[in-house]
């Protein structure tokens, strides 16, 4: 093979050399799958799972932190070493953390360990829910233009507004008084 010298002088010589350059997938190591290529311009994603099997994400949602583990199993979801029954009783909460299991296609296959702190229970399912969304992403990268499209990947920004000096709360002003 003979070896040729590319010299780039402007853009579109950039472009004609990175065109005719071959794309080297990287080897997949034992137990891990495959790296995903969905387009042209897509990013190749590794499977990311610790010694034990699991996978792990931080959601957050207001001022709620949640720790998630996802590993395979039974569909077990355990919140501060509790049920999901027990810990989150309105069924709309529950509902709002296995979104991304329905999105997915993945209902019952997975066990959920995690731990939440901060804000309300509204806030708690939502910070679960993002991390639930993530983990299941980093387990399975195929999954993640699903739960992507769906939007439990993005952190929802909305947060409480502070109180202004000055202000009776956020945006209230004290009462006006002419006398």
């Amino acid at each position: 093979m003979a070896e040729t010298e590319n010299t780039v002088s402007s853009l579109a010589d950039l472009k004609d050399l990175t065109a005719a350059a071959p794309v080297a997938a990287a080897p997949a190591e034992a137990g891990e799958a495959a790296p995903v290529r969905t387009g042209p311009a897509a990013v190749i994603r590794a499977r990311e799972v610790d010694a034990q099997g699991r996978s792990y994400a931080t959601g957050r949602r207001k001022d709620a932190v949640a720790r998630v583990w996802l590993k395979p199993g039974s569909g077990k979801i355990t919140v501060n070493g509790r049920d999901q029954e027990v810990y989150f009783a309105r069924p709309t909460l529950r509902l709002v953390i296995n979104q991304p299991f329905e999105v997915a296609g993945r209902e019952g296959q997975y066990d959920i360990v995690c731990t939440v702190k901060g804000g309300g229970l509204s806030g708690q399912a939502g910070a679960v829910k993002h991390g639930i969304a993530q983990a299941l992403s980093k387990f399975e990268p195929e999954l993640r233009s699903a739960v992507k499209a769906a939007g439990f990947l993005t952190r929802d920004p909305r947060v409480v507004e502070r109180k202004k000096y000055g202000r009776a709360k956020a945006r209230r002003s004290f009462q006006f008084s002419k006398r």
